[in-house]
């Protein structure tokens, strides 16, 4: 079931992007599943635990960091993960 979803942007919003939620895999045995770490603090410590039940699940599960958590992602950093992983988590904690 994909349903519309309205993503506001913090860095420079003008108009709110309305984007298509794409469907949830039934598994994620067999998929590589992306951790993306902001780089707040503790963050790490819940992708761990996220990487145990993934790897537990069949997951193959690729770790990343941004630079800093004050800025996007850099572009390279997105296309590598769009290439390189099925799905992506990212951590949000401190």
């Amino acid at each position: 079931m994909a349903t519309g979803i309205t993503i506001l942007d913090p860095t420079n919003e003008s108009t709110p992007a309305v984007r298509q939620l794409l469907a949830r895999p039934a598994s994620v045995k067999g998929l590589t599943v992306g951790l993306l770490d902001i780089s707040k603090p503790r963050g790490n410590v819940f992708l761990n635990r996220i990487e145990e039940l993934l790897t537990e699940r069949g997951a193959k599960v690729l770790r990343f960091s941004k630079p800093t958590f004050t800025k996007p992602a850099p572009v390279d950093l997105r296309q590598e993960i769009a290439t390189q992983c099925n799905l992506v988590i990212e951590a949000l904690a401190d």
